[in-house]
């Protein structure tokens, strides 16, 4: 059954612009054109742009939609079940809000401001963004890792997690994050990474290190096997490595 952009509209809620637009964009294309040039769109585009509306939902801008869904890594299940957890997450978040705004509304002042914090949200967006295939290095990893153990993984992120264990070091004894012995640990990190998980480029070790730093479970993870202030440590040590 094919409808018409006017019966998509009326369905979806959305404006015949804003199907237009994605149209133009290569978003959403339809099935098929009327001989007067009228887009037809068959279940296949419904389908797809239920997919494009979940992660407009989630806040994603169209060009990484379009990424995402046009990669041939796209995994639509693991995508769906990842998408329910992160609407979770987000409810879990505004659940936390509605109960702060209520406790302001009786109570009064409070200095608590944990409830604005979405970095839970944001590390696990940035980790399924990686899964959804969106990045040329999932691929790679997933090809990688298609014959090891689940002994064979554990032990070769354990490897990994022990590489920042200087960096907890460099920590407690007060080191500066770009001296030569900083960076040194930093390519050690990137070599290893390159090595058994995805070619680790400048651009990607950056994004990494910023992750490691910006206090969510990648930094929690590092800091449990390296010491506090190790994952921070690193963040900026990568930082001032890539830089050079």
């Amino acid at each position: 059954m094919l409808r018409t952009v006017h019966e998509v509209s009326e369905l979806t809620g959305l404006s015949i612009r804003t199907l237009r637009y994605y149209d133009n964009i290569g978003l959403l294309r339809p099935t098929a054109r009327t001989q007067a040039g009228y887009r037809l769109y068959g279940n296949k585009d419904l389908v797809r742009l239920q997919q494009i509306l979940l992660f407009r939902e989630l806040e994603f801008p169209l060009k990484e939609i379009k990424e995402i869904l046009n990669s041939p890594n796209f995994d639509r299940s693991r995508a769906l079940q990842q998408q329910i957890e992160l609407l979770e997450l987000r409810r879990e978040h505004l659940d936390q809000l509605i109960g702060l705004a209520k406790s302001l509304q009786t109570q009064g002042g409070t200095m608590d401001f944990e409830a604005f914090d979405t970095q839970k949200i944001d590390d696990y967006a940035a980790r399924a963004k990686a899964s959804w295939g969106a990045k040329p290095e999932w691929a790679e990893y997933e090809q990688r890792s298609a014959g090891r153990t689940r002994e064979e993984s554990f032990a070769m992120g354990k490897e990994l997690m022990e590489l920042f264990v200087p960096f907890g070091r460099m920590a407690v004894q007060g080191a500066d994050p770009t001296s030569d012995e900083a960076a040194a640990q930093a390519r050690l990190i990137q070599d290893f990474i390159s090595e058994h998980f995805y070619t680790c480029s400048d651009e990607v070790f950056a994004q990494l290190g910023h992750a490691y730093g910006c206090g969510g479970e990648f930094t929690q993870n590092i800091n449990t096997v390296a010491g506090d202030g190790a994952a921070e440590f690193a963040a900026r040590a990568i930082e001032a490595y890539v830089s050079r």
